[in-house]
């Protein structure tokens, strides 16, 4: 056990400090996760990939972004220009975001150049690094949540409130982003971004943050050229006052859950959502069938939720039932970084493995005599 002051320390989560080389050693590492089991035949149709869904999908996006840019110039200057301007943001800064996910996983079409295009046209909407962000991503795949090893994690232990609050108006994000992203276009990558970032693909990741910058200096100066907010409402704007519903959702994935244990059904969450968020998410709200099965398309999801629910935790039955699990789990590590909401798992799932689970419970000294929700 951790005596009390130690519980109350901040975790260092930098994957060049001392937790990544102790998550190596304890074989946390590219380690062997729990995968539910699939028929062969029944995860070969899951697989299937196909450009119908997507291309619909991806239309239905650009034609509302389309109409609703449209609007929002047309009334600009007016209260008109409000709703129009309300619906661009979300679908410019919320919904790219799971489109740049999941064309970066090149599951969402069947064709590669699609997925390549939308994938670097997400990116650039969101402020990010196609070639560094694809590379982070892969390492939050292969190491989810183990500290010092994967660079996405967003609720660390203890969470900063405020920062927390912050995150859903874009403003501090938007800075960082363009911050490091100005700081690639010259070449400067941090060790922890060669930690995951071949070196062979550096060259590339700053060409393309050369580019966005570019775009975003070329908007910018518009603006003040024309002493106009319109270019910056159109272009990179959407980032902050659209960021609202990324945030929402993506807060979700894992906060307040165990860290280092190689069992998405321990670190990961599924959220039963609304049919528009759902659209917005692109199916991420299936959240741990996505991390076990991440070659499954965001559109056949669904179906394998349905194929594994047995083996799963109980999904959280909405948006506010799942935010009510994560604030009161970040609430208490303000006070104990060791506490995490555990999740139960039905009977006829198989019982978690306590013993690959130890690591969590040796870093940080959860009491033994918590319910260890073991399945007879």
């Amino acid at each position: 056990m951790l005596d009390e002051t130690s519980s109350q320390m901040p975790r260092d989560y930098r994957l060049d400090g001392p937790n990544a080389a102790n998550a190596i050693e304890r074989g946390m590492a590219s380690a062997e996760w729990y995968h539910s089991e699939v028929p062969r035949k029944a995860m070969k149709d899951l697989m299937k990939r196909t450009d119908q869904p997507a291309i619909r999908d991806t239309v239905v996006l650009f034609l509302g972004l389309g109409l609703s840019a449209a609007g929002g110039v047309y009334f600009y200057g007016s209260a008109w220009a409000i709703p129009f301007f309300a619906v661009y943001g979300v679908l410019y800064g919320s919904a790219c975001e799971s489109r740049w996910h999941e064309c970066g996983h090149g599951t969402a079409f069947k064709t590669h150049r699609m997925n390549t295009v939308v994938y670097h046209v997400a990116s650039f909407m969101f402020m990010r690094n196609p070639v560094n962000t694809r590379w982070a991503h892969a390492r939050h795949h292969t190491d989810t949540i183990i500290v010092g090893r994967d660079p996405e994690i967003l609720l660390m232990r203890p969470t900063a409130i405020l920062s927390f609050v912050l995150r859903f108006f874009g403003v501090a994000d938007v800075v960082n982003a363009q911050r490091t992203l100005w700081r690639q276009a010259f070449g400067a990558f941090t060790p922890a971004e060669r930690d995951y970032v071949p070196e062979f693909e550096l060259e590339q990741a700053g060409f393309w943050a050369r580019t966005h910058v570019i775009i975003y200096t070329v908007a910018l100066a518009t603006a003040l050229v024309f002493w106009t907010w319109l270019p910056l409402l159109l272009i990179g704007g959407p980032r902050i006052y659209g960021v609202w519903h990324a945030v929402l959702t993506a807060m979700l994935q894992h906060g307040g859950l165990a860290e280092d244990v190689p069992d998405h059904r321990l670190n990961s969450r599924t959220v039963l959502m609304n049919p528009i968020s759902r659209w917005i998410y692109w199916n991420m709200n299936y959240h741990v069938e996505h991390h076990m099965f991440p070659m499954v398309p965001y559109h056949a999801l669904g179906r394998l939720h349905e194929a594994i629910r047995h083996d799963l935790p109980p999904a959280s039955g909405s948006i506010f039932a799942a935010y009510r699990e994560v604030l009161s789990a970040i609430w208490k590590q303000r006070r104990d970084i060791t506490y995490f909401h555990r999740k139960k798992l039905p009977p006829t799932a198989r019982p978690y493995r306590e013993e690959f689970h130890e690591p969590e419970v040796a870093t940080l000294g959860v009491d033994s005599g918590r319910e260890r929700n073991r399945c007879q």
